[in-house]
């Protein structure tokens, strides 16, 4: 199943991952603090990295630039979080390759 990058279920990450555990239903999020909350993987951006990108711009604002002649920037950074502990309960397992490349492995 996935979830939806949506402020509502952001808020409730906890609950979310705990009724996958429940349910033992595999879920993916865009947010880290559902794998860390026992959902299976999340993938997403990286919340920290656009916040410090937020702030750039802001500041660069209040010294006086317009924001018009700001370029447009995208995401540069996204997180792969796997949860070993939840794939472990529900008799899955990952190959080598992904786990190298995920960002974070909890388990």
């Amino acid at each position: 199943m996935l979830i939806s990058p949506d402020p509502f279920f952001f808020s409730r990450c906890e609950q979310l991952g705990a009724l996958t555990l429940r349910h033992a239903m595999p879920t993916i999020s865009p947010y880290r603090e559902f794998a860390a909350a026992g959902g299976l993987i999340s993938y997403g951006t990286n919340v920290t990295d656009v916040f410090r990108q937020v702030g750039a711009y802001t500041s660069r604002i209040l010294k006086g630039e317009n924001p018009a002649d700001l370029p447009v920037q995208q995401v540069t950074k996204v997180d792969m979080i796997i949860n070993l502990k939840t794939a472990k309960a529900f008799g899955l397992t990952f190959p080598i390759t992904l786990l190298g490349r995920a960002d974070e492995v909890i388990e």
